[in-house]
């Protein structure tokens, strides 16, 4: 059962990215982000209803959570939409893998997490990896500057998503339930994008399309509110350090679709480069697990 929930949350939201790029070229990213995180806020805050738990945040959380989204559920989203716009998505989802890398730096550098020998062994391992392959692909671009503006913003989708991680990191210390906290953020980073898109006198329609429909559900649906729900069940099964794993495997179901549907061509610069990405994802994830202390036990005072 373990193996099966590891492997369909690392597929599930492996797949995404390549139905993030059709999403993408079906209206404005700020406006598909924003339906998005509505269906997902009112799926999650929904379920909790039905459940009877808690959703309520106090004053003190509500900036915190707000934050959260819209770094985690608006920014990091609507960046990841626009580059894949410009690069395979494939390639994007590989540069957003080292939200990782980010969320390390970003908690040693606000909650003092410790930095080890490993977790720097990690973060190099990444940069040398995205070096690889977006050096080749700068020096043979066209005059448009896309596979330029694709990496910023993929490179952008993975600092908000770090940055986000370190604010919920702190928001599941002191808020509501995970399925509540989710549908919160969620909900701040649609108001957020919507805020965006209105700013930016964008349009608020989209391709109704049966396609689009599809797609919006899955993304919603599928690859937020049932993968989260299945990755915190093996969160709870085999704790947080193992379950993060999946996250490395992410891109490898990303890359092979996109050079399936994509046409993105894998040569070894590539595949030396993931792998170094991949391994400096392994070395940063492995880096924070913590032995767990033996329970004490406590004799009756009475």
């Amino acid at each position: 059962m373990n193996m099966l929930l590891f492997a369909a949350t690392a597929i599930l939201w492996g797949s995404s990215a390549i139905v993030t790029s059709h999403q993408a070229m079906s209206g404005a990213p700020e406006v598909s982000v924003g339906y998005r995180m509505t269906l997902v806020s009112l799926v999650m805050l929904g379920w909790c209803l039905a459940r009877g738990q808690k959703i309520g945040l106090s004053h003190q959380q509500h900036p915190w959570v707000a934050l959260q989204g819209i770094l985690f559920f608006g920014l990091a989203f609507i960046s990841f939409y626009h580059a894949t716009v410009f690069i395979p998505s494939g390639v994007a989802a590989l540069v957003l893998s080292t939200s990782s890398l980010f969320a390390a730096l970003v908690g040693r550098l606000f909650l003092g997490a410790p930095v080890t020998l490993r977790m720097i062994a990690g973060i190099c391992a990444g940069i040398a990896g995205l070096a690889v392959i977006a050096l080749p692909q700068l020096g043979s671009m066209g005059t448009s500057g896309e596979t330029v503006s694709g990496l910023a913003l993929a490179t952008a989708a993975a600092a908000c998503t770090g940055c986000g991680t370190v604010v919920a990191m702190h928001n599941q210390r002191t808020g509501p339930p995970i399925a509540a906290l989710i549908g919160w953020a969620a909900l701040f980073g649609a108001l957020f994008s919507f805020a965006l898109a209105f700013l930016g006198d964008l349009s608020f329609r989209v391709e109704v399309t049966p396609a689009y429909l599809a797609g919006l559900a899955y993304l919603a649906i599928v690859a937020s509110c049932i993968t989260f729900f299945m990755y915190f069940s093996l969160v709870q099964r085999i704790g947080a350090a193992s379950a993060s794993y999946t996250l490395a495997l992410v891109p490898v179901v990303a890359l092979f679709l996109s050079a399936l549907f994509e046409k993105l061509i894998i040569d070894t610069g590539v595949l030396v480069g993931a792998a170094a990405v991949l391994a400096g994802n392994v070395l940063v994830l492995s880096a924070q697990v913590r032995p767990q202390k033996e329970p004490v036990s406590k004799e009756s005072t009475s």
